[in-house]
């Protein structure tokens, strides 16, 4: 990941250069999500600077990247896996300057106008200004896995603010707002446009494709063996749940390959996959490194060792104490730039880990989120009264997603200049699984929840083929990230929260804060820490809660303990 601050029609852009620049790079700004260069650009009354982290492209792709004349710039957070593709294809005779997988954003651009990001497979947000039209516009991928927010502000009519955090834009700007996911902004309009439009989308169309299991299998292998595109050592992060130990497994098997194949005789030299779907210029070491955290004791790690055993990873654990946890809450606020409860207790794990992995030298990971939106993988999910409402939660659950699990993965790891690649959000994959009949996904006295994705990396019948997982993991009942890293963290949270804020304060909410008053002194806790990072309302704004449906019978905390058919481990 990188980090992006741009501005398009400043009044006195020069004078504000180093104000620009001062927001891009200091430590309370981005500087953090690009840590190896820093570039800037200017051109007529616009800027763009950016923070870079350098994965692919090493040596050529320092930004704001540039056309032939420089009459066109670009600042982009992001990957971009059918960059060769595209180069190919597209462009062979396009001159470009570097091997950046971003760069081909530009002619993209002058071929599609506005409907360039529909042609990108990847996370990405992008600012990009053509100074013959003096226009800007800028975009964001279709689920939100990258963060972007917009920003205007009265002393400087006319002119629009980008950046990949609010924190960037909280000085210069009285008006923010979340950049959507899925849409492209056009300063010639001042208008957004959706260019994301799914077969899936739309809430009240309940799918009826049969299912298909080889073809999730196939789809997710392609999805992880996309997201391998790299030059620099990668890692897996490996809770010892479902989703981020099947993610390990094929990463592991897809890495072995990788070695395997004389990247001489593939299609380019350069870093992605090829025409065939076969991945070149990969990195990493002779094995796959997997890496955990938890509590001592957690059921999480002791889950993730048995995983890492079994595909052959070089595992890393990683134990905290509740002291360093609630030591690093303040932290975890200011980068996350969010109150939720639910995202503050599962970012803080992994926000100590991201700092280890780091320090280790891995500059990439990959993840396992979005698994439970579009799955229906959430224990509560299984109080859903029929299959159409089963899939509107999904649906609303992926549209939320950069409000949310998003939101952890991209800012947790940033923050310490590592980037998070989450393959159960490729656009390919999600067509499909989301189109698949929700009474395939529901869950029933006969069906554990996300049934058919364990089902789909089952092998018991294939005794050919090579077990992907233990059936102990491949069946292991659901557990939120945040109760997996030991059971204590939340109680120790919940118990704390109590010690900090009293029952005056809590009867009491800030007037500031107006209908959005916290309901517990955990919350209360929260928003007043976020309030001495952000005071103002422009800045809560950007912020939306994580709730579980209280109509399904969930409980009021979104914990998936308090669902009733949650087992508690053994070892928590």
């Amino acid at each position: 990941m990188c980090g992006i601050f741009a501005c398009h029609h400043h009044p006195d852009v020069i004078a504000f250069k180093p104000k620009a620049l001062q927001l891009a790079k200091l430590l309370p700004s981005i500087r953090h999500r690009g840590p190896d260069w820093s570039g800037n650009f200017i051109k007529n009354k616009t800027i763009i600077a950016h923070e870079r982290l350098a994965i692919v492209g090493l040596d050529t792709g320092a930004q704001p990247l540039l056309n032939e004349d420089q009459s066109i710039s670009l600042g982009v957070n992001g990957e971009i896996y059918n960059h060769v593709v595209l180069r190919h294809k597209l462009f062979p005779d396009y001159p470009f300057k570097t091997q950046s997988d971003c760069e081909v954003i530009i002619p993209l651009y002058q071929k599609f106008d506005i409907d360039c990001p529909n042609h990108l497979d990847g996370m990405f947000a992008f600012v990009l200004y053509d100074a013959e039209k003096d226009r800007t516009i800028a975009a964001r991928d279709p689920i939100g896995i990258t963060s972007l927010y917009m920003g205007r502000s009265s002393s400087t009519p006319g002119a629009v603010y980008f950046a990949s955090e609010m924190k960037s834009l909280a000085e210069v700007c009285d008006d923010i707002s979340v950049f959507p996911p899925g849409h492209v902004y056009d300063s010639a309009t001042d208008k957004f446009t959706r260019y994301f439009k799914p077969t899936w989308w739309d809430e009240e169309r309940v799918p009826t494709t049969p299912l298909d299991l080889k073809a999730i299998r196939t789809s997710l292998e392609t999805s992880v063996r996309k997201r391998l595109m790299s030059e620099v050592p990668y890692g897996v992060l490996l809770s010892g749940g479902l989703d981020s130990s099947l993610i390990a497994s094929i990463a592991a098997r897809e890495t072995r390959k990788a070695q395997a194949i004389d990247t001489a005789t593939t299609t380019s030299t350069l870093t992605g996959v090829d025409e065939d779907g076969h991945l070149s210029g990969a990195a990493s070491w002779p094995r796959l490194h997997s890496f955990a955290i938890g509590l001592p004791g957690a059921p999480d790690l002791i889950a993730a060792r048995k995983v890492a055993d079994f595909i052959g990873t070089v595992h890393h654990e990683h134990t905290f104490t509740l002291q360093e946890g609630l030591d690093a809450l303040s932290d975890v606020i200011y980068h996350l730039e969010t109150y939720d409860v639910t995202t503050i207790r599962a970012s803080t794990p992994m926000y100590l880990l991201s700092r280890m992995i780091k320090a280790g030298g891995v500059k990439m990971v990959l993840s396992g989120e979005g698994s439970d939106e579009i799955f229906g993988g959430y224990l509560y999910f299984g109080a859903a009264p029929s299959a159409e409402e089963f899939h509107a939660e999904t649906v609303k659950r992926v549209k939320n997603l950069h409000f949310a699990d998003c939101l952890r993965a991209n800012k947790s790891t940033c923050a310490w200049g590592l980037e998070a690649r989450v393959p159960f959000l490729d656009k390919a994959f999600l067509e499909l699984v989301m189109n698949i009949d929700p009474k395939e996904k529901m869950i029933t006295k006969e069906r554990i929840e996300k049934y058919i994705l364990r089902k789909a990396f089952d092998t018991t019948d294939e005794p050919e083929t090579e077990a992907y997982l233990p059936a102990e993991i491949l069946w292991r009942q659901k557990e939120q990230f945040s109760d997996g890293v030991g059971y204590s963290w939340i109680d120790c949270l919940k118990d704390t929260a109590e010690k900090f804020v009293s029952d005056e304060d809590f009867a009491n909410p800030k007037p500031q804060w107006g209908e959005d008053v916290p309901t517990t002194k955990e919350a209360y806790w929260y928003r007043c820490m976020f309030d001495e990072h952000f005071p103002t309302k422009t800045c809560a704004d950007t912020v939306m809660r994580w709730i579980p449906k209280a109509d399904w019978g969930c409980a009021a905390d979104p914990s998936g303990r308090f669902v009733k058919s949650h087992v508690k481990s053994v070892d928590a």
